[in-house]
């Protein structure tokens, strides 16, 4: 089995590391170097043919990508701690969760990166004017989730999930663009330093 991937800051590899992390399980990353667009190669767009990474190669052959997908299989085959849930209460309200983290953060932040970061300008046509508006509505995002999380020490349950480490990733990234986080936001800062504090963000 091999897990490509790329370091920090890349978010979507870090969220698979994190979540493994947390598992306790011991999977070395091949590392693909995005600078050098390996990861658009025709070698590794046989594996994902949309040349993107985090990409699971599984011992027969079968590729998984997307990391919520990746992390879903790892939850099946090492099912402790539970980072999906238990019940179907719970289930549901981590997949409710995380596709809120999904269009309500990574939006944001992902068209900011893609049409107004310098380190971008090269591999597409950027609108910067659009990439600049999503700093308002990543200010948006944030009061939501500060709202979200008051009274609560994660996000979608009592516990740790993958919503929790959907949602650090995206802010640690958007940090690393330009887009901090509002000091102000005091249960979405709180937040963050309990995750910050766990071993496993350092992945």
């Amino acid at each position: 089995m091999k897990l490509y991937g790329a370091p920090n800051p890349a978010p979507n590899p870090r969220r698979v590391r994190i979540f493994l992390a947390e598992k306790g399980v011991d999977l070395p990353e091949t590392r693909i170097d995005m600078m050098k667009r390996e990861h658009k190669s025709e070698d590794f767009r046989a594996r994902n043919p949309l040349g993107q990474i985090p990409t699971l190669e599984l011992d027969d052959g079968t590729c998984i990508s997307e990391t919520v997908s990746i992390c879903r299989y790892f939850e099946e085959i090492h099912p402790e701690p539970r980072m999906f849930g238990r019940t179907a209460v719970e289930k549901a309200l981590v997949d409710q969760w995380v596709r809120r983290v999904e269009f309500v953060a990574m939006m944001p932040v992902g068209n900011f990166w893609r049409h107004a970061h310098p380190r971008t300008a090269a591999l597409l046509t950027q609108y910067k004017d659009f990439g600049e508006s999503n700093r308002d509505t990543w200010a948006g995002a944030q009061r939501f989730f500060d709202r979200s999380l008051q009274g609560r020490e994660f996000l979608a349950l009592d516990t740790l999930t993958m919503a929790d480490i959907c949602l650090q990733t995206t802010v640690d990234f958007a940090d690393w663009i330009g887009l901090p986080c509002d000091p102000e936001l005091k249960a979405l800062a709180a937040w963050r330093e309990r995750l910050a504090a766990r071993p496993s963000a350092g992945a």
